[in-house]
């Protein structure tokens, strides 16, 4: 029998896509479970990107541009704009969501055997796209009692070689919830320059900052302008993970020519998506400043709530929709198994992404979760009250 390539062994599983066949099982058993185990908002799509998908008035569903359509490009510059980001629409690509940003990146950037540094924890298929380019990452890990801080930049240059070729950050952080700093993007910067690096900055969750401190963009960062690739994406802000809409942003036009070859090999990003979005753009402030405000209040919630369980911590988030959470126990891929297969309280059972998932190193995020707060206030609680009862009657708590 011809076997697979190697590079689809090295390939790694995602860590919250594939207990989903046990929370179908439980399903099947009758059981309710709460998913906070993905970054899937139940907010709303903009009712202007919904309208427009209604009333598509073409005839034919053809191929769009490569870098996507003019149109949408020229109004995605005016939403940047309101965040100091100055940018014209040569300067923007569209993508097949933030993913294929990622990957395009990488592809074009990195050469096999070529590293890249990136914190961690991090979301976990930054490891599969450098494994589908042949680049290797270089983590360096932040912790739960400095509160995902960034870690000293020594600890950044230690791991500097002649094959380093870039620092990736996500900013505001998945699956953390950090927010860097001004004076940490700095340093960032600094490095940067030092060594003429790449910095791929995913900045996806851009619109969901907690705190009187300021976004501090990788394009607000003078003097790496042509090492800054900026990832975006349209899932999270206006609920469209479905769309599969993202962007790649560079003002470095060598590596724009480059990208490009790429997205003319997959021909286009995805017609109807775009439409949605573009549409989405005109939605009222109102839409946004609600969607702030929901997830604050589910912020404050969650973590009042975590906080108050024998056992637990979490840091406070100061961005996106995520935290990770210590618990009590002796390893996070056998509890969020067993809450699926084994346990229920009140006919319903919770499901949690292993943090072991969003580190390289085996043994690390061994007692840490990721919780996603996408369900509203009143879902969170009862989430809140099986997962003590969960923590209670685990046989491996520590």
């Amino acid at each position: 029998m011809p076997k697979i390539s190697e590079r689809a062994n090295l390939m790694p599983a995602s860590p919250i896509r594939r207990l989903a066949p046990l929370a179908e099982a439980a399903k099947r058993r009758g059981t309710k479970v709460f998913h906070l185990n993905i970054g899937q908002p139940d907010i709303e799509t903009p009712i202007e990107g919904l309208e427009a998908l209604k009333h598509i008035d073409r005839k034919i569903l053809e191929y769009s541009p490569s870098d996507g359509f003019l149109s949408f490009r020229e109004k995605l510059v005016g939403y940047y704009d309101q965040y100091q980001i100055k940018l014209s629409p040569e300067d923007i690509i569209i993508t097949s969501g933030g993913s294929e940003a990622v990957l395009f990146a990488f592809m074009s950037c990195l050469n096999p055997g070529d590293e890249i540094i990136v914190p961690e924890p991090a979301y976990a298929n930054y490891m599969a796209f450098a494994v589908s380019a042949g680049a290797i990452i270089r983590p360096i890990t932040s912790t739960i009692d400095e509160g995902f801080a960034l870690p000293p930049i020594e600890k950044f240059e230690e791991l500097i070689n002649e094959r380093t070729k870039g620092i990736l950050i996500c900013n505001p952080n998945n699956p953390t919830g950090y927010l860097y700093t001004r004076k940490e993007m700095n340093l960032i910067r600094d490095l940067v320059k030092k060594y003429d690096l790449f910095l791929f900055s995913d900045e996806v969750y851009r619109e969901f900052i907690y705190t009187g401190s300021p976004y501090i963009s990788a394009c607000h960062l003078e003097g790496i302008e042509q090492n800054v690739v900026l990832i975006d994406s349209v899932s999270k802000r206006y609920s469209e993970c479905g769309i599969r809409i993202g962007a790649l942003i560079t003002k470095n036009k060598s590596l724009r020519s480059a990208v490009m070859k790429f997205c003319q090999a997959r021909l286009s990003p995805p017609l109807l998506g775009q439409i949605v979005a573009e549409a989405s753009l005109d939605s009222p402030r109102s839409y946004a400043i609600h969607t702030y405000e929901e997830y604050i209040e589910r912020r404050n919630c969650l973590i009042d709530g975590l906080n108050k369980i024998e056992g637990v911590y979490s840091p406070i988030p100061m961005g996106a929709f995520y935290t990770v959470v210590r618990l009590p126990i002796d390893d996070s891929d056998r509890f969020c198994e067993w809450c699926l297969k084994e346990f229920e309280y009140e006919g319903a059972t919770i499901m949690l992404a292993p943090a072991s998932g969003f580190y390289s190193e085996d043994g690390l995020g061994h007692n840490e979760v990721r919780i996603a707060y996408v369900l509203e206030k009143s879902e969170l609680k009862k989430a809140l009250n099986i997962l003590q009862k969960a923590l209670e009657a685990y046989p491996g708590k520590q």
